[in-house]
């Protein structure tokens, strides 16, 4: 299953978890009116209820259960760190020097770069003592990734990456955002059970504190039936949210075994979950709102209510061999000397990273790579993030170095207008911050471009911790450098569209395009391919012919007439990535496949086409992993 097959499956999930949540809620609604009406009559209500009393009790039972629903699915939608620090998460620092946080951190940044998405907010369970993680998040953008202090202290690296790469695969495959919605379910489902403990709650007290005793049982009655309707309505939720999550997660351990080509780390997380004394049980926080998250339940669930498939069936996907009898014990196992001994960057050559086989230059390479990074990729990751100058690995963690490293990033590759562009960042930043910005741009152009978006990837995390007016501020500045002489510098403003996709989807991450006609989505994709024809191909016979290419995966024929080869400028673009960023999984797919056709169809990827393809797939929403380019020129 690729990527864009796996963004289907969860719409479809998407659209069975409505069903279910509509069926349910108006069995329950039902049932309330029944109750309801059973309490009036306990209670002494002279004759059968009013119809206008019922469809009364009816119309507040829905509004009720929706509207806590969409409460506390507004409030998950906020982002994923409000998920890790419900759960009692904490927040690690981007520049933390204790070694088991930083090999956390160094294994969630390896992993972002070789799948092409930003750096994810970290989190410790502190209080957890079993092995446990998730993923949480509405987008990739606003993701969050959290592992317990027992996994921390418990597994080895190879173990943590297996763990990370399963999580990783939930954010690529779409699933958060399903998991978002299927607690804002439980929850607006549970609400009835939750109202009627306080009714049954109130009605004793007030019994023991006032002797009343006329409307006791039938308030009592109201509440015991609110009760039961609760416990039903949970056991109904807990069915459709284990039938969900149980292939998901299955899916996910695949994935993972794809992106690391090794089942030792993923297989021995899981056995040691089996043989250690804390198993992945969560103690500090309760479990069942987030058990189809997990790593692991979480929790004893009956086999009917498991959210994910046994624990030994999994280990036995991934040795066959392995048998129940084989769990050993784990007792603690301190990996601080260990993650002690990893580098945290500078230590390596970039050489033997880029010698790495990567993905293919075929379209259809290029689409099947989206979401799918390779073990060849993440070792290239790998070894990019650990051959990283510490002054740029620095600044890239630090709140206040971030924003001046994406200016730095912003430069005129060429020379000719940087000048210009540090006027104006003295003008708005001062001459301290220019004088950092130009150090962070000198740094850059000796280490070269393959790092530049990665290091962007790896600040994502500190440039999100500033407040949102400081944010857009730090875009419209970015802005005004690539636009600086008025043209079209594809890789400057790549740059630039990668980074305002990330963050403005951390910052709005429920945000959704707005609705845009068929024709217009046409128009937008003709022109996309005739810009990146035209600007990724000097010769004309060359434009025309990787025009055509993409028309084609496009499902259409070459024009006539001869191709317009006027240069487009960046609100051009933007024009069309604007439309098209509604597009749903199956257009999104076509016209990455078609990008993909212009820019390959003479067998040579620029690095200028492969960012251009880069952007293009950050506003799509469509991770894309390191691709190899056969030129750097622009």
């Amino acid at each position: 299953m690729d990527f864009f097959q796996a963004q289907d499956r969860a719409r479809r999930a998407t659209r069975w978890l409505v069903v279910a949540y509509l069926l349910a809620t108006a069995l329950i609604v039902a049932a309330v009116t029944v109750v309801v009406a059973f309490a009036l009559h306990t209670g002494g209500y002279p004759g059968p209820p009013e119809p206008a009393l019922l469809g009364g009790t009816a119309l507040a039972a829905t509004l009720l259960i929706v509207g806590a629903t969409a409460y506390k699915t507004a409030a998950l939608a906020s982002g994923g760190g409000r998920v890790a620090r419900d759960m009692g998460g904490t927040l690690v620092s981007p520049d933390t020097t204790d070694p088991l946080r930083r090999r956390l951190r160094n294994v969630v940044e390896e992993m972002s770069i070789a799948s092409g998405v930003p750096v994810p907010e970290i989190y410790v369970l502190e209080e957890e003592q079993g092995i446990n993680a998730f993923a949480a998040g509405y987008t990739p953008g606003d993701a969050a990734i959290a592992v317990t202090r027992g996994a921390l202290e418990t597994l080895s690296r190879d173990e943590l990456q297996g763990v990370i790469a399963h999580e990783f695969s939930h954010i690529l495959n779409g699933d958060m955002r399903l998991s978002i919605r299927m607690m804002g379910v439980l929850f607006g489902i549970m609400v009835i059970g939750l109202i009627g403990r306080m009714v049954v709650r109130g009605s004793l007290h007030g019994r023991a504190v006032s002797g009343r005793r006329r409307q006791a049982p039938a308030v009592l009655a109201l509440g015991a039936g609110l009760v039961i309707l609760g416990w039903i309505g949970v056991l109904i939720a807990r069915l459709v949210k284990a039938a969900v999550s149980r292939r998901r997660e299955s899916l996910a351990d695949a994935s993972a075994v794809q992106f690391t080509r090794q089942t030792a780390g993923l297989a021995g997380a899981l056995k040691k979950i089996g043989g250690y004394e804390a198993g992945s049980y969560l103690r500090a926080a309760d479990p069942e709102e987030v058990s189809h998250m997990l790593f692991s339940p979480g929790a004893r669930l009956a086999s009917l209510f498991a959210t994910h498939p046994p624990l030994t069936e999994r280990i036995r996907a991934l040795d066959p061999s392995f048998r129940e009898e084989d769990y050993v014990r784990v007792g603690f196992t301190d990996q601080r000397a260990a993650a002690a001994a990893e580098p945290a960057s500078g230590a390596q050559a970039f050489a033997a990273a880029a010698a790495a086989p990567v993905a293919g230059r075929r379209s259809d390479s290029i689409a099947a790579s989206m979401g799918r990074p390779d073990a060849s990729q993440v070792a290239l990751a790998q070894s990019l993030r650990a051959s990283l100058p510490p002054t740029l690995y620095e600044a890239a963690h630090s709140t206040t170095d971030a924003p001046l490293l994406a200016c730095a990033l912003a430069l005129d590759r060429s020379g000719r207008h940087v000048p210009r562009q540090l006027a104006l960042l003295e003008q708005q930043l001062g001459a301290r911050r220019r004088a950092r910005v130009e150090e962070h741009h000198a740094a850059l152009e000796e280490i070269g471009l393959p790092y530049h978006l990665p290091l962007l990837e790896i600040a994502f995390p500190a440039l999100k911790r500033r407040p949102p007016e400081q944010v857009e501020w730090l875009l419209d500045l970015v802005r005004r450098l690539v636009e600086i002489d008025g043209e079209l510098e594809l890789y400057e403003y790549c740059l630039y569209r990668v980074l305002a996709a990330s963050l403005r989807q951390a910052f709005d991450p429920a945000g959704r395009p707005r609705p845009v006609s068929r024709a217009a989505v046409r128009r937008a994709a003709v022109e996309l391919v005739r810009i990146v024809a035209v600007h990724g191909n000097p010769e004309p016979h060359a434009r025309s012919a990787a025009f055509a290419a993409g028309l084609a995966a496009l499902g259409g024929k070459a024009p006539a007439a001869a191709l317009d080869e006027a240069p487009a400028t960046p609100a051009d673009l933007d024009r069309c990535l604007d439309v098209l960023a509604g597009l749903g999984p199956r257009g999104r797919r076509t016209l990455v496949e078609a990008v993909a056709a212009t820019v390959s169809h003479d067998g040579a990827l620029t690095l200028a086409e492969s960012e251009l393809l880069r952007a293009i797939c950050a506003t799509l929403d469509c991770p894309l992993p390191p691709l190899a380019v056969d030129s750097l020129r622009g």
